[in-house]
């Protein structure tokens, strides 16, 4: 996250309480189990990023510092661009909805294996900026695959039944473009706040969809 160690730490308490707030919400939506837990994970994420921090001002060892830069780098990389869709669709109670949405599962898929392949191919690194960590790893066609990566994650929001999502999408879109005008080096950690402080929403939508009646509250 943006500013400091101490603002993911923070950041990730604040997202786990929500996260937990949220899981009370489900209330035996089996189909909202993924995107309720997205809270509890970006939580994780962020205290994860504080040991970066930590490992990049030479506060822990550097193997602490490395490891949690791996596992930034994998749930960023690797987990979201296909979780994120596999969420939205899940909790489609339409069927056709869920086969508008599938085509952005697999792109998801996609673009979690080049990058996983990217990372593995390595190098891998991460860099103190202004008020930012500067992550990076070696890749092919990096526009293409960053495009690809923002169409999995919010395509699936734009195209979904929910009215909430829907217009969760449209500002989501608009947060991307704002943060990729800002910075592109710190595009990632950015983001990855970003999604991080979207719990809130994901709060709201599980408070607002009432349990055992999805219809009324999708779009036709």
């Amino acid at each position: 996250m943006c500013f400091s160690a101490q603002a993911d730490l923070v950041g990730g308490i604040v997202i786990g309480a929500i996260g937990i707030d949220v899981a009370r919400h489900v209330h035996r939506r089996h189909d909202h189990l993924a995107l309720a837990s997205l809270p509890l994970l970006f939580a994780a994420h962020q205290l994860d990023e504080a040991f970066v921090w930590w490992g990049l001002q030479g506060r822990v060892s550097w193997a602490v510092g490395r490891l949690a830069l791996w596992i930034y780098l994998l749930f960023a990389f690797v987990v979201l661009p296909t979780f994120v869709p596999l969420a939205i669709l899940a909790l489609e109670p339409s069927g056709r909805r869920k086969w508008i949405i599938a085509p952005f599962v697999a792109v998801g898929g996609v673009v979690s294996a080049v990058l996983l392949a990217g990372v593995l191919r390595g190098p891998i690194s991460a860099r103190l900026a202004h008020y930012h960590i500067a992550y990076s790893s070696r890749m092919s066609d990096g526009l293409l695959v960053v495009g690809l990566y923002i169409v999995a994650t919010c395509g699936p929001l734009l195209l979904s039944g929910y009215r909430h999502v829907v217009i969760f999408g449209v500002v989501n879109l608009i947060a991307v473009a704002v943060l990729a005008r800002i910075t592109i080096d710190g595009f990632a950690s950015l983001w990855c706040a970003w999604a991080a402080v979207t719990s809130g929403a994901i709060a709201a939508h599980l408070r607002l969809a009432k349990p055992h009646r999805a219809l009324p509250y999708v779009l036709t």
